[in-house]
Formats: structure tokens, sequence, C-alpha cells
């Protein structure tokens, strides 16, 4: 009965999750595609014909309003100019990804996870390992996403948190939301 009823609360989590409301979000600042990648750590290696750039120790990646911080880093740029991020952290401190959000107000996407993965040509972002993820608007937590996994679509404006594969139903809550009213925060733009 319990396994059932967990089951029960892990699909509704996943449906609230998946199934946010997309009315009212704004897209990825357009800006940042046409910024020049800015790297620091402590070790860049840079191999300029295959456009592969690794960095080690403190990482700050900067491309517009786009930061990406971690421990360990890895860049790929394909031909057509897009970059391929992938940022890990430590223990100690995770890695994260911040990028205001297009329009007049002042709205960032912000996460946190121990791994860091951006699709500039996609403009997936995923984030693994104890991920969260915040929506801020004038820096007040407009939407919170907490899940193992979460992945986020600023194209289709579509969020999606899964658990670990190995996940016990018992191990609930696996995902958690809390998501703002739309008409709200639409007003309050």
């Amino acid at each position: 009965m319990i396994t059932k009823i967990s089951r029960l609360l892990l699909s509704i989590a996943s449906v609230l999750v998946l199934g946010l409301g997309l009315v009212g979000f704004v897209h990825a600042e357009k800006a940042d595609q046409d910024k020049p990648i800015i790297l620091e750590a402590e070790k860049v290696s840079v191999n300029d014909v295959k456009q592969i750039y690794d960095l080690n120790g403190q990482v700050l990646i900067t491309k517009g309003s786009i930061l990406v911080t971690g421990e360990d880093g890895h860049i790929q740029v394909d031909p057509e100019g897009y970059e391929f991020v992938d940022v890990k952290g430590t223990p100690e401190a995770t890695a994260s990804f911040r990028q205001r959000r297009e329009g007049p107000a002042d709205e960032f996407m912000q996460g946190l996870a121990t791994q860091v993965i951006y699709n500039a040509k996609t403009e997936v972002l995923t984030l693994t390992g104890d991920a969260k993820l915040k929506r801020l608007l004038n820096m007040q937590m407009l939407d919170q996403l907490r899940g193992w996994k979460i992945e986020y679509d600023d194209v289709k404006q579509y969020y999606r948190v899964t658990p670990p594969k190995d996940a016990k139903p018992d191990d609930l809550p696996l995902a958690r939301a809390i998501l703002s009213p739309r008409r709200k925060a639409t007003l309050e733009k």
C-alpha cells in the first residue's frame, strides 16, 4: 500500500514538474549568442584546431550574461560556433549556472549541481547530482526545482526532474517543485 502511494506521489510530482504552465516565460537573453566566451581557471588547455578547451581549478566561464563555475570544465565548439559546456564541481563546491532572461525585467535562471552541462545550440541546461534550479525575478524566487537531475529546455520552455536510476519509492520525495502562479508572475513584470 505504501509503495503504491509513493509511486502515486512520485507520478504527481513528475506531472507537476513536467506540466509546468509555459505561459509567461521569457527566453534566455539572445544577445549572449554574439558575445565572446571568457575562460578563467588555474589551468587552461586550448586546442584551437579542434576547438576544445579544458579548464582545471576554480573554473569561471563567462559569455554575456551566462556564468558557469566549477572545479573542472570542458568546452567544445562545433563548426557553427555553438559551445557545449560541461563543468563539474567538487564535494566542497558545487558547479553553478546563471543566465539572465530576455525582457525588461531583471529575471534570471540559476542552478547548482555536481555537474552542469549547457548546450548553446539546443539551449538545454542539464544539472545532475543534488540539482537545484531557480527562476528569479528582481532577486525574488518565482520557481524552484530540486531533484537528482534537472533538464531545462529554454526553447520549449520545459522542465524535467528525474530521479537516479537506482531510486526506490521509499526515497521520496525524489523531486520537488515550488511554482509561483503564472498570472501573478506575469503581472509583476
